[in-house]
Parts: C-alpha cells; structure tokens; sequence
C-alpha cells in the first residue's frame, strides 16, 4: 500500500434502493495513493457504490461502514463529504442552465485557476457556455474533468467516464485523471486516490490504476491486477471472474 494507511475503507457494506437490495456485503480498501479500477456487468451495484461513498440520499446504506481517512462518513451528508475532499464524476451529469463552465469552475473552487483547466483540456471555447448544454459525449465528459480539477479532491470517483467516448477525447480525459490522482508523483509521494468505473478498459489505455475489483450481483468476487483481471474478463467474462481464485 502506497503512502500511509487506507483513504477509503469499505466495510461490510449493504445498500439498497426504494426497499431493492442492491450491495450485498461489499468489502474495499483504497490506500493513500491508489487508484483503483472497478469492472462488472450492467445492474451490478458500481455506480450505487460509488454513489453511496457520495453521499447520494437515494442510495439507503443497511449495513457496514464506510470510513474516510479513518472518519466514519457512513451517514454524513453530502456536502460533508465533499468538503472532506471526496469528489465524483457521474456517467450522465446534468446540463445546467444559466451556469457557464467559467463560473461553475469558480463556484466549485475561487482560487482555482480556471484559464489553465480550460486550457489543460483543450476546452477554452465551451467556457462562456452553459454547463453541459448541447454537449457531445466527449464534450461532457471533459466538463467533469473540469469541474473535478477545479474541486481538486483528495478522492476522486469516475464513473465510466471512457463510456460513449472517442479516442482523442480518451486521450485528453486519462490525462486529466493522471494529473487528478497525481501520477506524475513518485508512488510514495502520492497523496490522492481515486475508483474509476469501467466497462470495457479502454481508459486504461490511458492512465495508470494500481488495483482492479470485478463486482457481480452486488459483492465483489475478484481483485487482483488490473491488466490480468481485464485480460481474464476479455476471455472468460463476467462469470469467469466469479470462479477465479484471485484474492478479494
């Protein structure tokens, strides 16, 4: 493990949706400095996990616990968490009218420095426009890298932001994440962390994770490395995962 003890524990974590039981005992630890890639099939309960670790009020946690470095923020609020330093990038974010991607940067950071995280991702143009309005795919993918490098959190959550993506959207994206997570840093020097969602890998093309989990049916089955866990899944799916020996 990189750096100190766990930036995020996950323990025994049970969490269900309108009365649906979707997480089912999940278990995870993400050390100061890791970024960690998740993998699974559709409805397996990656995005209510990282929407729980959130703070999403829709997302019911039953039972476990979820600590932050070393805080239980099992049942803190939101903004809380926030302000802890945990940020997150959703697969579908919202378009939100009246708000220019200039003033979200400013709202979600005054000191950043908004000509540079334009300039970083090639996005000076959607600057004086409204947040996520009109965007292509790729488009609103960077608008969350945006607004993420102007957060600067001390944990970041990806969901697939590699989904309905072109290549050089990739490109720009992964580094954005490296810088995120600070890849540049020797290992011992890194102090974020972060999870990336991802479907079918292409982002990691793109950007360095130190781990990989696959999830199915609301637990985690298997972790391990991510390039053999994702060679693993190209070969046998989903399911060969869940027969693998791979420690959890």
């Amino acid at each position: 493990m990189q750096g100190g003890g766990p930036t995020l524990e996950v323990e025994d974590l049970w969490v269900s949706i309108a009365g649906k039981q979707v997480l089912k005992g999940v278990n995870v630890k993400v050390g100061q400095g890791e970024t960690h890639a998740l993998f699974g099939p559709n409805g397996c309960g990656k995005t209510t996990l990282l929407s729980t670790i959130a703070g999403i009020p829709r997302y019911v946690v039953d039972r476990g616990t979820i600590r932050f470095k070393g805080e239980d923020i099992t049942h803190m609020p939101i903004h809380e968490r926030a302000k802890l330093g945990i940020g997150i990038a959703f697969q579908h974010p919202p378009t939100i009218r009246g708000l220019k991607v200039r003033d979200m940067i400013q709202l979600c950071n005054p000191q950043a420095n908004a000509e540079k995280i334009l300039a970083d991702l090639d996005f000076e143009d959607f600057a004086d426009r409204e947040v996520n309005k009109g965007f292509s795919g790729g488009e609103v993918k960077r608008s969350e890298m945006v607004q993420l490098l102007a957060q600067e959190p001390d944990f970041v959550m990806l969901d697939e932001p590699d989904s309905g993506v072109d290549l050089e959207n990739i490109k720009v994206i992964g580094r954005a994440i490296n810088s995120l997570t600070q890849k540049d840093l020797k290992p011992s020097m890194r102090t974020k962390s972060g999870v990336i969602i991802t479907h079918f890998g292409h982002i990691l093309d793109y950007m360095a994770t130190d781990k990989a989990h696959v999830m199915i049916d609301g637990t985690i089955v298997c972790s391990g490395s991510p390039k053999e866990i994702l060679e693993q899944i190209k070969v046998n799916g989903y399911e060969g995962c869940a027969a693998c020996l791979c420690p959890v």
